[in-house]
């Protein structure tokens, strides 16, 4: 028993008798105010709890040597060939790599950027080693085409090889002698007017502008190989005619169009196919469909300056830089790994102002008023970091690129080209999902519930008094 009575000495809740104690209208109408009260500030407690806070800082860059960045493109082209339309990259430490073709993809499309065939396949970059024979031409062989007379010369061959030239063209002059040379070979072997089988043509793309314009020709010289006004069907598709990349030599033109011949009657290997296996790579491609060409796919860059430049490039092939037009439409541009509909969902969670983020380019229109105009597009990209405390891996940290972009235009002698010159900057935005302590929650309920059970207290304590002093002062007006 004396234990009991010293531990219940302790007691900081003494119990009232419940005799000594009054309820009254004004305490019960004071007590339910106060219980709304505890009730709303729990809730505004509660959902403060669960609401998500985040902490922005800016911090440098930890990307580390060696990492690299995406870069995603969509561009369209209306007057620039898949045929010579090379991606190429390069940055100020030195790295540089040409005519990108293993995540780039090529589709031809018409002035009115409709998709007008399948997928060209441009494979690797020929490497011709023998551009033309030395010597003088006295007889020309090969017959001569304009607009006028092609349509019949080509539904009169089963076979026309066609030489697409311009005189003031060097590749086109180293390979003169050698065309003429083979063009007299072929006729006195496969005479038109017995034989009829193969003709060896030139087409003078200076004179005959249209001509050469409706068979998509960017280049010289382009040879192409025509078979009688009906389409090659191959495993791609059907191609109206198509394009040669062999060696130029008098030897080698004769032999590829012998193996055209005998690939047209059934016998032995086809010429073409069968060089294709040397070291010079395929010879023998479908020509374009098309003029202009949509360039789509991703090319990996180290986190460095740099550029991604898209113009058309050949190590056996003159352009003529004041007919090109290098008038293109971007679909998109983006930097970064491409995330899924529920990492955006989830980055737009923490980080909702990057809802209305705008990428520069993306559905931009940068028109040429006039031929060789180089387009020029610096940008300025910002890597966001968002960390959020989700246990996936996916969704732990999120990584988006921001970017601004000034564009211009200039005038050279060169051949025009369009330039994507990128620099990162060295700082990075970070966001980061907090967590918030259930303790300091528990905390601040406690103070919630005991605070508006005091204050109320002492509310009914004060109206209590004030009551006993009215009803004194009522009693000494009576007496």
């Amino acid at each position: 028993m004396g234990t009991s009575s010293k531990i219940k000495a302790l007691d900081f809740y003494r119990k009232i008798p419940k005799d000594l104690t009054e309820a009254s209208l004004s305490g019960a109408g004071l007590s339910m105010i106060a219980a709304f009260a505890m009730l709303f500030l729990f809730g505004m407690e509660f959902n403060n709890y669960l609401k998500i806070t985040t902490t922005t800082s800016v911090i440098v860059d930890k990307s580390r040597d060696g990492d690299y960045l995406r870069i995603e493109f969509n561009i369209s082209f209306p007057a620039l060939s898949c045929e010579f339309a090379s991606v190429d990259v390069n940055d100020i430490i030195g790295t540089a790599r040409f005519n990108l073709t293993k995540t780039v993809r090529k589709f031809p499309v018409d002035p009115k950027l409709n998709r007008a065939g399948p997928e060209f396949h441009s494979g690797p970059v020929p490497n011709i080693q023998s551009h033309g024979d030395h010597f003088t031409v006295d007889q020309e062989g090969a017959a001569v085409l304009t607009t006028e007379n092609f349509d019949s010369y080509a539904n009169s061959y089963p076979i026309l090889a066609v030489n697409f030239y311009a005189p003031w063209c060097y590749w086109s002059n180293r390979l003169k002698p050698s065309w003429e040379k083979a063009a007299q070979i072929i006729t006195q072997r496969y005479d038109p007017d017995v034989d009829g089988r193969i003709m060896l043509a030139k087409v003078d793309c200076t004179q005959s502008q249209d001509l050469c314009r409706r068979h998509h020709i960017q280049g010289y010289p382009s040879i192409r190989i025509f078979r009688q006004g009906h389409d090659v069907r191959e495993e791609h598709g059907h191609h109206d005619h198509e394009s040669y990349y062999g060696e130029r030599d008098t030897e080698s033109l004769v032999l590829a169009m012998e193996g055209l011949l005998s690939a047209s009657s059934g016998k032995g290997v086809l010429a073409l196919d069968d060089k294709s296996k040397e070291s010079n790579g395929t010879l023998k491609r479908p020509a374009p469909h098309a003029g202009g060409c949509r360039i789509e796919g991703f090319v990996k860059v180290k986190k460095v300056p740099g550029n991604l430049i898209i113009a058309a490039r050949s190590g056996s092939h003159s352009f003529d830089a004041s007919a090109m037009n290098m008038t293109h439409f971007v679909a998109y541009f983006s930097f970064g790994r491409k995330l899924s509909w529920r990492m955006v969902k989830e980055f737009r969670r923490l980080a909702p102002y990057l809802e209305a983020k705008e990428e520069r380019l993306t559905e931009g229109a940068f028109i040429s008023e006039h031929e060789n105009i180089t387009h020029e597009h610096y940008l300025q990209v910002v890597k966001t970091e968002v960390v959020s405390l989700k246990t996936n891996e996916e969704y732990k940290l999120l990584e988006e690129y921001e970017y601004t972009a000034h564009s211009n235009v200039l005038q050279t002698r060169q051949v025009p080209y369009v330039k994507f010159h990128y620099e990162l900057s060295p700082m990075q935005v970070v966001i980061k999902e907090n967590s918030k302590s259930f303790s300091h929650f528990l905390t601040n309920l406690c103070a919630i519930i005991g605070g508006v059970f005091t204050v109320a207290g002492i509310l009914q304590s004060m109206l209590q008094n004030a009551i006993g002093m009215v009803k004194k002062v009522e009693l000494g007006k009576q007496h």
